[in-house]
């Protein structure tokens, strides 16, 4: 089993801020070295109130408990509904809300900068990633920079060690204080919170929403007649919804209890082949938590990242590039 990082080797902090990130101020690029420090070190141990018990303190929040309710609940009419045209739309835009949007844009492009792209394919990507009902990206990223800080430690927002279902979903039923949460995203996600598109796009979370609901609707209506607009509605939305917020979910749940480690972290991360294939790559885990900056979460021939094949077929096109496809500084410098 490979140890991992080998310090010596690893793009450090400070090399890692010197990688190009497109169309940044230097105050964002010394915003964005910021978090990447506080991922590069040590785990505090010395706050005495928990990640959990600080949202706990700060109450259910009713609106995100609500807004779950409503997907679960909504998915249940599925059996009812069914058409393979439904199910068909529901596949293509789990790829597109989740491979798309969570994987590649708000995960390895948003959050670790694996990769780059211009500016409106960066928004585009972050718009796709609102419709995986998991949020604005913004509030996306800060969650798992700040994840990727203190994994399965003191601080991480949803650690197995807490509770399963608390790392799986329960999490999200909480809120900590306003005044907290601010602090929060300014201090993990300055990038994102001073781009005034990303603040729009986080706006139209909710209208995104209702619209792709009323279009789903209609192309029904259009294809097949009503019985056809709500099977394209409860497969499109609801159950399109409730699989990708699930199998992003089980990353952080299952990817952090069960499988195996490729390298010795100082998380509990795992590579779970499940999750792998359900998650469109993400299940890789350890490979990601040991090389977070990587593109790909593939290490090993046999361990298949379909979200990764997106990446690199983006650069030969010239949609992407800067790919982080190496582990080490050395690695790039004698391509």
């Amino acid at each position: 089993m490979a140890i991992a990082p080998d310090e010596s080797q690893l793009l450090t902090a400070s090399q890692t801020a010197t990688l190009p990130v497109p169309h940044q101020s230097p105050a964002e690029e010394a915003d964005s070295a910021l978090w990447q420090e506080d991922c590069a070190a040590p785990i505090s141990r010395e706050k005495k109130v928990s990640a959990k018990e600080l949202r706990i303190a700060g109450g259910p929040k009713y609106v995100i408990i609500f807004w779950l309710g409503l997907l679960h609940v909504g998915a249940l009419a599925a059996p009812f509904c069914f058409t393979w045209q439904g199910a068909i739309v529901a596949v293509v835009l789990s790829w597109l809300a989740g491979s798309i949007g969570v994987c590649l844009g708000y995960h390895r492009l948003l959050t670790h900068g694996a990769f780059q792209v211009h500016r409106p394919t960066r928004w585009l990507i972050a718009f796709i990633g609102g419709l995986s009902g998991e949020g604005c990206a913004i509030d996306w990223v800060a969650n798992h920079r700040k994840h990727h800080a203190h994994s399965d430690h003191e601080g991480d927002p949803h650690a197995p060690r807490d509770g399963g279902w608390w790392a799986h979903m329960l999490w999200l039923g909480f809120a900590t204080h306003e005044e907290t949460y601010n602090k929060h995203i300014k201090r993990w996600a300055p990038d994102l919170t001073k781009d005034p598109v990303m603040r729009w796009i986080g706006y139209m979370f909710l209208p995104s929403h209702i619209l792709s609901g009323v279009a789903l609707l209609a192309a029904g209506q259009w294809l097949g007649g009503p019985g056809m607009a709500v099977s394209f509605l409860v497969w499109g939305l609801f159950v399109r919804l409730v699989y990708v917020l699930h199998i992003t979910w089980l990353v952080n749940s299952w990817s952090h209890m069960w499988g195996y480690r490729n390298y010795e972290t100082m998380d509990d991360s795992r590579n779970n082949w499940l999750v792998a294939i359900l998650a469109f790559g993400e299940g890789w885990h350890n490979n990601h938590h040991a090389y977070p900056r990587m593109a790909t979460h593939r290490h090993k021939w046999w361990e298949f990242d379909p979200t990764f094949v997106v990446i690199r077929l983006m650069q030969w096109t010239g949609l992407a590039w800067d790919v982080v496809d190496y582990k080490r500084a050395g690695d790039r410098d004698s391509d």
